[in-house]
């Protein structure tokens, strides 16, 4: 691939970069810490990108001229021609432009988050937190799907008892339709997301759908079940009332508010 053209393919990578930083998109691939990371790549590349293009404008022609005359062919001898005795310079394999359609893809084509389908097949990632703050006054009280589960499990409730409170998730059903409020938690990247997940109990929609986000209110249940992919513990919510919402902008729980 010439100079040119790979000034052309980090022109088209640094502006898909800054484009799906600026559009949101990039929620989709990565945590919401790495944006400044992923503007300064674009900003980067597309620099690269303009430096390469100068130096190859002043660039002397008599130096690539001397250039060529120093190539492996000419040194050994062999000089290539075409049918009327004439040489010519090999040209650069067009597939190498190639390259370009997955940065195109990423800028035209906005990939779904991971759903239902990744969740049920991904055993439940919750994690020991490291402690429990106390919850603010009134109900219900608004937390993250992870903050509840983690109480459920490794507090055995105590900070839930007598309070309703709010989670927001997608709808993710296993083989025996037992529904489930999922949140994917990332550590860096999509491609590392995992399932946190709670059971719903009590007042649940008559119908749901795999990958519906809903916004459940209820009270702390001592029920349990175990993950059949790793058999980890999986709380339950009582709910008591149940909407479906948009899905929200960051589709993934970093292990923050819901």
């Amino acid at each position: 691939m010439s100079r040119q053209a790979q000034a052309a393919v980090l022109f088209l990578i640094g502006g898909a970069l800054l484009h799906a930083s600026y559009t949101d998109l990039y929620l989709r691939y990565v945590k919401a810490g790495l944006r400044p990371l992923l503007l300064v790549a674009g900003v980067v590349l597309i620099a690269a990108a303009v430096a390469t293009v100068w130096y190859e404008l002043r660039r002397p022609r008599t130096a690539k001229g001397k250039a060529a005359e120093y190539r492996p062919e000419n040194q050994s001898g062999i000089e290539h021609h075409d049918g009327h005795g004439h040489g010519h310079a090999h040209r650069e394999p067009r597939v190498a432009w190639l390259l370009a359609l997955p940065i195109l893809a990423l800028i035209l084509v906005a990939p779904p988050a991971l759903g239902s389908y990744s969740a049920m097949r991904t055993g439940t990632a919750l994690q020991k937190p490291w402690g429990f703050a106390d919850l603010p006054a009134g109900d219900p009280v608004r937390m993250s799907l992870v903050d509840y589960a983690g109480r459920a499990v490794y507090d055995q409730g105590r900070s839930l008892h007598d309070r309703q409170v709010e989670i927001t998730g997608f709808v993710a059903l296993d083989r025996r339709g037992t529904p489930y409020l999922v949140r994917m938690a990332l550590n860096c990247c999509a491609a590392d997301g995992q399932p946190v997940k709670v059971g719903l109990a009590g007042k649940t929609p008559p119908v749901l759908q795999p990958d519906t986000w809903l916004e459940v209110t209820g009270t702390y249940t001592g029920k349990r079940t175990k993950d059949p992919v790793n058999d980890g513990v999986i709380p339950f919510i009582d709910v008591t009332e149940a909407t479906p919402v948009p899905a929200p902008r960051d589709p993934y729980d970093e292990g923050g508010g819901g």
